[in-house]
């Protein structure tokens, strides 16, 4: 992966706080609307307001957590060589083998709204499995690389 294409350092930094600004606004939300079924499909034209307030909340905060996802994973390292290049592409190829093998178990056991919950999270999962992959890796590499300093 060219390092021209990755966001700058400091991108990881505003990302990990755009998902942390979601947390408390989530919680919030919940604590003053516990029951507001988001999960309601308008069957009726007088029920197919798309801009009603739990439909806004979850655009805006799923534009957080997508936005913060995306900086946090398409950041550059303090140091970008070509092994983390390499380590890179290893890890967003995990991602979505992973996230495609739950795709698939999730269209074969699940329907209804259940199903419509797993195609929302299927929005940020490849970035979460990638993020975590790269990390733990990355995390690694860095270990044996001190442990051979030795």
């Amino acid at each position: 992966m060219k390092t021209k294409y990755l966001l700058p350092y400091k991108s990881r930094w505003i990302g990990l706080a755009l998902i942390l600004l979601h947390v408390p606004i989530r919680a919030v939300w919940e604590i003053y609307y516990p029951n507001l079924d988001e999960h309601k499909l308008p069957t009726l034209p007088q029920d197919s307001m798309l801009f009603t307030n739990a439909h806004l909340f979850y655009i805006t905060s799923s534009i957080l957590v997508l936005t913060g996802l995306f900086l946090i994973a398409f950041s550059k390292e303090k140091i970008e060589d070509e092994q983390i290049s390499q380590l890179r592409l290893d890890s967003l190829r995990w991602a979505i083998y992973v996230n495609y093998a739950l795709m698939i178990l999730t269209l074969i056991f699940t329907n209804g709204v259940n199903f419509i919950d797993m195609l929302r999270l299927n929005l940020w999962m490849p970035l979460v499995f990638f993020i975590i992959r790269f990390r733990w890796v990355v995390y690694r590499q860095k270990k044996i690389s001190k442990s051979s300093d030795l």
